[in-house]
């Protein structure tokens, strides 16, 4: 599979975000909400949230690359394909690269753990 993330790997429309909203269960950690479902695709996809209530568009913006960078990288610890939604929670701005890869590692484990 490699280390790739392309357009397929992200969920894209609104439709598909309002379905896994309907089907998809909720998992919380410090910085990160994230609301998750089997794929339908066959492979782990992901879509990123970002409220302007976060902060300033360098802000919000860099939390989108380092969310989507830990999925990059560890997608195959979600243990199979899911649909994920990761939503940053207020205070996310405030953090370093290491504290949003530590929250993101814990999200991925109880997502994993709850398979």
């Amino acid at each position: 599979m490699g280390f790739s993330f392309r357009k397929s790997d992200r969920i894209r429309k609104r439709s598909e975000f309002s379905a896994l909203d309907v089907e998809g269960r909720r998992v919380a950690v410090p910085w990160f909400l994230a609301v998750v479902a089997p794929s339908q695709s066959g492979r782990s996809r992901l879509g990123v949230t970002v409220s302007r209530r976060i902060g300033r568009s360098v802000q919000r913006n860099r939390i989108k690359r380092v969310v989507r960078e830990f999925f990059r990288l560890n997608r195959q610890r979600l243990g199979g394909p899911w649909d994920v939604h990761v939503i940053a929670r207020r205070g996310a701005a405030e953090q370093t690269n290491r504290m949003l890869f530590e929250a993101l590692h814990e999200l991925f484990e109880k997502i994993a753990g709850a398979a």
